[in-house]
């Protein structure tokens, strides 16, 4: 009877993770370049009866009977799904149509490398991101901008070439890729670094195999469905109660053994 209370206290606790990615994909409905968060479980170990003092079942296949211990999260993964692309008329808002990342560098000193393409101009001239890092056009150089060309047209090919106040091809932006995306490690501020579930960054050039096009006047927004996020907080919510019930009845079970009376 105490197993179940804990199994049921897994699942309890599970649903709740579940609740709270749930909860941070909403609040990131509008956040350019989100990309939304799953939870993913796994069973726990199981214990054969009949090695808990009850004895060992009489009945055909008995040997293999076992009852499980609950359930624990195993991964809450990112999907990097495509986000719709919404028309900003902004020269320095790059959205990126396919596969791909902007490299930036972290207040840290890593490279980071995020979806999120709104950038500005630094009063030093740089190119940052709405958080103030810079962008690495490839990958370790930031991308200078002087103020008499800044005071220029500004243009961006899809295939990541610069034209700053008339000069062409002065920059070439970069696109970097991963071998297995969902093993990147969230940072925070919509930006993501290396691990060794993700593998190193592979970059080129933007429209080439492989690799999204960048879009000028463009961001990407969020990659979360309201709709469906809203099914599955319900789904949640009535398991999270079916659990509860469970914890419940197994309480009021041992509620009535411990009142036996001879």
């Amino acid at each position: 009877m105490i197993r179940s209370l804990w199994t049921a206290a897994s699942g309890m606790l599970a649903q709740q993770i579940s609740m709270d990615t749930i909860a941070n994909n909403l609040a990131n409905v509008n956040t350019s370049g989100f990309k939304k968060s799953r939870v993913d479980f796994k069973d726990l170990i199981y214990q054969k009866l009949g090695d808990n003092g009850l004895g060992t079942l009489q009945t055909p296949g008995s040997e293999n009977a076992q009852v499980g211990n609950g359930v624990a999260p195993v991964i809450s993964g990112k999907l990097f799904d495509q986000g719709t692309l919404e028309n900003t008329g902004r020269p320095l808002d790059v959205a990126i149509q396919g596969e791909g990342f902007f490299a930036i560098r972290l207040p840290d000193g890593r490279t980071g490398y995020t979806r999120d393409g709104c950038f500005h101009i630094d009063s030093q001239g740089y190119l940052v991101t709405s958080d103030g890092n810079y962008v690495l056009y490839d990958g370790g150089n930031r991308l200078y901008i002087s103020p008499e060309q800044a005071s220029g047209e500004i243009s961006i090919s899809p295939d990541g070439r610069f034209t700053i106040g008339g000069t062409s091809g002065v920059y070439q932006l970069k696109l970097f890729k991963f071998a297995n995306p969902e093993g990147l490690t969230a940072v925070g501020q919509n930006c993501f670094v290396e691990s060794p579930s993700s593998g190193y960054a592979i970059s080129g050039i933007p429209g080439s195999r492989g690799y999204g096009n960048v879009v000028q006047g463009c961001l990407e927004r969020s990659n979360v469905s309201v709709i469906e996020e809203m099914v599955r907080m319900i789904t949640v919510q009535r398991a999270y109660e079916l659990n509860s019930k469970a914890i419940q009845s197994s309480d009021e079970m041992l509620g009535i053994a411990n009142n036996l009376r001879r």
